[in-house]
């Protein structure tokens, strides 16, 4: 009698613990913070408030690329990325998805899982995602959230500054604000090298989207990178990338990425409360561990 409950016993044990692992996340997790405007969050096949749900095949969803839900839970990514992020906004195709199938193909994740943190919001100013924002909260939130399940931050995606081309005052002003950001974010994170790939604009919504442009060529801070998405074909004629840009534009961004970021691996440092969780964990296994034996 008592083999058959120690049977049934570690049948139960083992059965949690299948279930308990089938809803936890890979440790082993490839970070990217996806940020910006309209452009990020994605548009590709969106007329009015429809998409068309046209899924190009380097836009497919796998088993090895993740999501960071509205909710803050780990899921299987799929177009569209930023659905759930950008407020009530129609989200089609955006640059995520391409760049997440590109890295995986390259071999570049190493074996990781990509996992993609969506934060993009359409029609936002450089100005509202400045330190202590709610925009800026929110990623810096997420990003960190990202981490804690294990995993590195590989780079920060950042589209924007179409809204920042209609005004002189946050044309002018855009590069210092770029460069607080970027510093900001590199000091809330603890990775002083942090690397972001920004997007050279391809459009705007007002006359001075060649002072973002210039603003964005010219910033000089380390471990800065920049991809030009200028000539890639709209989805409405004048703002918004079509489907076939931004598959395009996410192995644009892949391919910076990998030239660069993948040939300076980035480590994300643990926080000092999980390093505390994770020694108390080990400290409680082992004296657990002779009780157990004597029990079985």
């Amino acid at each position: 009698m008592l083999p058959f409950l120690c049977f049934l016993v570690a049948s139960a044990a083992a059965l949690r613990h299948h279930h308990a692992a089938a809803d936890v996340p890979p440790s082993n997790k490839l970070i990217f913070i996806l940020a910006g405007q309209s452009n990020m969050a994605g548009r590709g096949g969106v007329t009015g408030t429809h998409w068309d749900g046209v899924v190009p095949p380097d836009c497919a969803p796998s088993g090895a690329i993740l999501r960071l839900s509205p909710s803050l839970r780990w899921e299987q990514a799929r177009e569209p990325l930023h659905q759930g992020i950008d407020g009530n906004r129609t989200c089609g195709v955006g640059p995520g998805m391409s760049f997440a199938n590109a890295v995986l193909r390259s071999g570049g994740a190493r074996g990781a899982a990509v996992a993609l943190v969506p934060c993009a919001v359409g029609g936002t100013r450089m100005a509202e995602w400045g330190k202590g924002s709610e925009l800026y909260d929110d990623m810096v939130r997420r990003a960190r959230v990202a981490v804690e399940t294990g995993g590195r931050i590989g780079a920060v995606l950042w589209y924007q500054g179409e809204s920042d081309t209609v005004r002189w005052a946050d044309a002018s002003e855009y590069g210092r604000r770029m460069g607080a950001l970027v510093r900001d974010l590199r000091q809330d994170l603890a990775m002083p090298h942090l690397l972001l790939i920004q997007v050279g604009l391809a459009s705007g919504l007002g006359q001075y989207t060649e002072v973002v442009r210039e603003a964005q060529k010219g910033l000089k801070l380390r471990n800065v990178r920049f991809v030009d998405a200028m000539g890639l074909p709209f989805q409405d004629g004048h703002l918004h990338l079509n489907t076939q840009a931004q598959v395009q534009l996410g192995h644009m961004l892949a391919q910076s990425y990998l030239t660069y970021g993948h040939a300076h691996p980035l480590r994300t440092p643990t926080p000092w409360w999980l390093q505390v969780t994770s020694l108390a964990c080990c400290f409680i296994i082992l004296w657990r561990e002779p009780y157990t034996s004597v029990l079985i």
